[in-house]
């Protein structure tokens, strides 16, 4: 069945992908686990004042940023007001500590049985961190007068309750990873974003401020270019050509067979993460200065200097140090993940151990210092990319006047991410069907 001329290749495989029955089942799967994802962001957790949650949301930018990822779950601080982001930092965990436990790295080379043990650790981990995200949000909601639970048995009631939330999106998440259409994690974080922006885009019509309607215009348009190079630097690579040759016994002689392949390097290799280190280190100073700023109405103290300066809604010259740290941040810590994860995947090795080798090449160290010259050169690319979605939001904000709607690079990323990898999935089960969906 190949696509019909004028329609698009997506659209088409999406039709043919809802013509077969199993794939109509998994998608159908899909829809209805994000239906559940969206009633439990929808169910309160006791002893929140609604209206003094609201207020605080709108004076607060970094809550309003979180919130776009929980779909609005935060905003309501329903059970799961924290999402799945407690198992995406346990995973980041995981990755960084595998090269340097020895017993993690024994593990990781061990097959499918290593990854599932790593996985099991990576779930045992969540529950800590759920917890101490958990009581964090609810501290830090009660001194701002949202919470009125008092310490003792409620309190623990509320942390064990936001726990089993965030375990029971991750479970719904797996669910969905194997009898949906795979990538469940993501799907649930995709559809917790997508969620949230209908509001903020119905809000930004409605009040269209200081440019107006041309400003949002302009908005969408940069949103719609941003996505586009993230498209493009998402499927972007480098490819490394590879020869192999061996030896076979065949009617009691031997025989050379060579073949030749090649190693896509992406540009962006160490995908998101960046963002989240870099995010997590800019706000932090700004987090724990609120603890102890002067109140409203008092004198400002040197911890209300702080978290004026780690403000992100800053307006020029002041927001130039939050947004240019991040810029930076970003930069630094995209080469540092991508060259962790590029030692992990252990390349020059496995084309020793395969017996392939890069033309012109020694195999050995002068194939790894070659793998590492090239992955260090085309990360620049990758870095440079990163940094610059990463103050996209601010640039937008600058140029367009409108504060209402909080589209975050991170969002972009991930929408755009899930978006083209879902897609691949669909693509291998429609070739694994003998579809030509896909294939002109």
């Amino acid at each position: 069945m190949r696509p019909r001329q004028g329609r698009p290749r997506l659209l088409q495989a999406l039709l043919d992908a809802i013509r077969i029955p199993d794939l109509r089942r998994r998608i159908l799967f899909t829809i209805g686990m994000l239906v559940v994802f969206r009633f439990v962001a929808h169910v309160p957790l006791p002893g929140v004042d609604a209206a003094a949650l609201q207020e605080l949301f709108q004076r607060n930018a970094l809550l309003g940023m979180l919130d776009l990822f929980s779909g609005g779950a935060m905003r309501y601080f329903s059970v799961a007001a924290m999402g799945v982001y407690p198992y995406i930092t346990s995973t980041i965990i995981m990755q960084l500590m595998t090269p340097i436990i020895p017993r993690l790295r024994a593990l990781s080379q061990e097959g499918e049985a290593g990854r599932n043990k790593i996985n099991q650790y990576t779930h045992w981990l969540t529950v800590p961190m759920a917890g101490l995200a958990g009581y964090g949000q609810i501290i830090l909601l009660q001194r701002e007068g949202v919470v009125t639970t008092t310490p003792g048995l409620p309190m623990a009631a509320m942390v064990l309750t936001m726990i089993a939330g965030t375990m029971f999106l991750v479970w719904l998440g797996e669910l969905i990873t194997e009898y949906g259409i795979g990538n469940g994690i993501s799907i649930i974080i995709f559809g917790g974003i997508v969620a949230a922006l209908p509001t903020m885009i119905g809000q930004g019509i409605l009040t269209a401020e200081g440019g107006g309607l041309s400003g949002l215009a302009v908005y969408a348009f940069i949103a719609i270019a941003t996505m586009a190079v993230i498209v493009i630097f998402t499927e972007a690579h480098r490819r490394i050509p590879v020869q192999y040759a061996r030896s076979i016994f065949r009617g009691g002689r031997m025989y050379r067979q060579a073949g030749s392949t090649h190693i896509p390097l992406r540009v962006n290799t160490a995908g998101m993460i960046p963002l989240i280190f870099g995010m997590a280190l800019v706000m932090f100073p700004g987090m724990v200065a609120s603890y102890f700023a002067a109140p409203a109405g008092a004198d400002p103290n040197f911890a209300n200097t702080i978290m004026n300066l780690f403000d992100p809604r800053a307006a020029l010259p002041m927001g130039l140090f939050y947004w240019g740290l991040y810029f930076a941040l970003v930069l630094g810590f995209t080469f540092f993940y991508t060259m962790v994860i590029f030692g992990q995947q252990d390349l020059p090795g496995a084309l020793q151990r395969q017996g392939g080798f890069i033309p012109g090449i020694r195999p050995g160290r002068h194939t790894s210092d070659y793998l590492n010259q090239v992955i260090k050169r085309i990360t620049w690319g990758g870095a440079l990319f990163l940094a610059g979605v990463a103050i996209v939001p601010f640039l937008m904000r600058e140029i367009t006047n409108i504060q209402i709607i909080q589209l975050s690079s991170m969002g972009l990323l991930i929408m755009v991410g899930v978006v083209l990898d879902t897609m691949k999935q669909m693509e291998a089960q429609l070739v694994m069907r003998r579809y030509e969906g896909f294939i002109k």
